[in-house]
């Protein structure tokens, strides 16, 4: 396997992890608590036992906290466990088990599964040794600015899992790339991916769950790609893999944004099976409620990561620039990220110490950071989590522009606010509109074909009697619970699917879209899909096709969206004309023309956007906006504002008309009646635009 003896000896006791030098291989930990520390060598992926044992030497091998050994003539590839004396005294904090096999915290990658625990002793996946190498062509960070991003969540085994996808590798990283033509195609910028750090496949007794773990929100290694997405069987394919999927989607111009859950790991409560760093420093790692056996539970999984504790701070400080650095990822989205606010007593700090860390780190200075601003215990920190470097999911946006279209009643001003970029939530803390990141659906909740189609979730295939998944979704079936042939209600479902798209992507902000909203994805009613690893999460691409003129209608809001500075402008509207002589930036009228009166229990609101400037004579015209939005259920008549009339304006959008002129791409529809009225359907929304002069 490798010489004898000498194979040990004392290098540099940082950084953390399994480190590949050219005679060998340097293995560091952090454990402050415990009494000994070994690392437990395989030969196979499915061995139960150890082929060799590597003692540290406390005295030789330990400096202050931190464990290092060296182990000369060892190479990429081998397999390996720690596993650590100490303690076993849960009244302390402390549950130090020396028989238990734990997975390197710092653990690169991954191999085989949980084996079977037939003598009572866990046998987690295996650590890697990884080599880092890795043919970039020459690939760097595309650094798009975020006021310029499109966002678009998948989950990278569900987006191609179908056989009608039609992949050559489906459900993997490989399988991602094979569709670059249809994210091209779709014109979004970035994709935000679903977790990929690793979680379990099996359970800790190495059985198939009952509910498979599917989202992946579950953490046991951070630093590690799933070995679940990969097609080869290579030790750490899954790392070749996920950096080429992470080129080839650079190549096309494609960012990558992953989804990260530093708010909790799979080693769950007190009764939960100890792993990695229940092992390690239990007490360190981990939020610990007053009587320290038990644990503080604000992610509703069972624990906490004690984010603000400055070793697991730098742990976290350490994965991001790994991934950054490795992998060249474009940024992070944080699960639950009000848990990095609470300090280890679990109060929300003003100015947490990790949070600061993260927004400050000059080698992420390049990346985007977006905050899930709220956590599982109440925390709930949209417009408010922290400084300028933080955007934040914007629950409101998806709340109130779901409300305004349903026809709840007074919605009329948050409405506008939402589409104007959410100055209530962020101009206050010198924050843009591009801190924004707008949504209507997220892989939380009923997908927009489901949001529209269901007035109740349906869960009961989770196996947890219909109890999961929230209760509040501002959702409408319009007369029909689920699927229908009845076309009067299809066409209504269509029609608010259109609208609430279309409100998307002309808002002031940063759109996400849900994979495969564009083509009416359903989860038949499922807004809780976290455990369904079957057709109810996965794409189904024929709807592509079946759904043409749904998804011709998305790639037209997205490319106008790209080329027309004026519907994402990187300051928040004033009321005030830009320049002497122009239209105010945005004015807000009702149905009937009149300044809108936002007392008034409307169901319709005009909005006028004054195009940007050009910024150069020869740069292409920018265009004025004018949208009309109408939530009633009876026809309504839209007169023009006598502001807007005189200018060149063609239809852009009406999406109560049947394909194609629902959308005019080129900008080249219908001009407005001669007398300057137009009636929109019920539930319906026109655009018109007008090119800068």
């Amino acid at each position: 396997m490798y010489e004898r003896p000498p194979f040990l000896k004392f290098t540099h006791p940082l950084p953390y992890g399994a480190i590949l030098h050219d005679d060998g291989v340097q293995f560091v930990v952090f454990s402050r608590s415990a009494t000994g520390m070994r690392v437990l060598l395989y030969d196979h992926v499915d061995d139960r036992e150890p082929t060799e044992l590597i003692e540290f030497d406390p005295i030789q091998n330990r400096w202050g906290d931190v464990w290092s050994v060296f182990v000369r003539g060892m190479g990429a590839g081998q397999l390996y466990h720690l596993q650590a004396d100490g303690p076993y005294d849960p009244a302390r904090g402390h549950r130090f088990d020396s028989k238990a096999r734990l997975i390197d915290p710092y653990a690169k990658a991954l191999a085989g599964d949980f084996l079977p625990a037939d003598d009572g002793i866990i046998r987690p996946p295996k650590c890697v040794v990884v080599d880092d190498e890795f043919d970039w062509r020459g690939d760097r960070h595309l650094r798009r600015e975020l006021s310029e991003t499109v966002i678009y969540e998948i989950h990278v085994r569900g987006f191609t899992r179908s056989a009608t996808s039609g992949v050559k590798h489906p459900g993997t990283y490989l399988g991602v790339i094979e569709k670059i033509p249809y994210l091209k195609s779709l014109g979004v910028t970035a994709v935000e991916l679903m977790p990929v750090h690793e979680f379990p496949i099996r359970d800790c007794l190495g059985h198939k769950p009952k509910r498979p773990n599917y989202w992946g929100y579950d953490p046991m290694a951070f630093f590690a790609p799933h070995r679940g997405y990969a097609v080869g069987d290579e030790l750490a394919a899954q790392v070749r893999e996920f950096k080429t999927m992470v080129r080839e989607l650079h190549a096309a111009g494609i960012e990558v944004i992953l989804d990260v859950v530093f708010n909790h790991t799979a080693e769950g409560n007190h009764q939960g099976p100890t792993l990695s760093f229940k092992g390690l420093e239990n007490r360190v790692y981990y939020m610990l409620e007053d009587d320290r056996r038990y644990y503080r539970n604000y992610s509703g999984c069972g624990n906490t990561l004690n984010g603000n504790h400055p070793v697991v701070r730098e742990m976290i400080f350490h994965c991001l620039r790994h991934w950054v650095h490795n992998y060249h990822i474009d940024g992070f989205r944080f699960d639950l990220a009000s848990i990095l606010s609470r300090d280890q007593a679990g109060n929300i700090l003003p100015n947490p110490p990790v949070v600061e860390t993260i927004a400050e780190d000059p080698l992420l200075a390049d990346t985007k950071i977006i905050a899930e601003a709220w956590d599982a215990a109440g925390a709930y920190q949209v417009g408010a989590f922290a400084n300028s470097r933080w955007a934040e999911w914007n629950g409101r946006y998806r709340d109130d522009v779901r409300r305004f279209w349903r026809g709840d009643p007074h919605m009329i001003g948050t409405f506008a606010t939402r589409l104007a970029g959410s100055s209530d939530l962020y101009q206050s803390s010198g924050r843009h509109p591009y801190h924004s990141i707008n949504f209507v659906t997220c892989h939380d909740g009923f997908t927009l074909n489901d949001l529209v189609s269901y007035n109740e979730k349906h869960n009961h295939a989770n196996g947890e009697h219909n109890r999961d998944g929230e209760n509040n979704n501002y959702s409408y079936n319009y007369g029909v619970e689920g699927p229908t042939r009845r076309k009067n209600v299809e066409q209504v479902r269509q029609r608010q699917i259109k609208n609430m798209l279309a409100t998307l992507l002309l808002s002031q902000g940063v759109p996400m879209i849900l994979f495969g909203d564009e083509c009416r994805r359903t989860q038949r009613g499922n807004n809780n899909a976290y455990c369904q690893d079957n057709p109810v999460s996965w794409f189904n691409w024929r709807l592509v096709i079946k759904h043409d003129g749904l998804r011709r209608f998305v790639e037209a809001l997205i490319s106008f969206r790209r080329n027309e500075p004026t519907v994402r402008q990187e300051q928040f509207l004033t009321g005030q004309p830009a320049e002497p002589g122009r239209l105010p930036d945005v004015s807000w009228y009702a149905a009937g023309g009149q300044p809108i009166d936002w007392t008034a229990d409307e169901r319709s609101l005009t909005c006028l956007l004054a195009a940007v400037p050009r910024a150069r004579r020869y740069d292409p015209p920018t265009h004025h906006v004018l949208l009309m939005c109408h939530a009633g259920v009876e026809p309504q008549r839209f007169v023009i504002p006598e502001i807007a009339r005189g200018l060149p304006w063609r239809q852009f959008i009406d999406t109560a008309a049947p394909v194609p002129d629902d959308i005019y791409p080129n900008l080249n529809g219908p001009e407005p009646p001669a007398d300057w009225t137009v009636t929109l359907e019920s539930r319906s929304l026109v655009c018109y635009v007008a090119p800068d002069a």
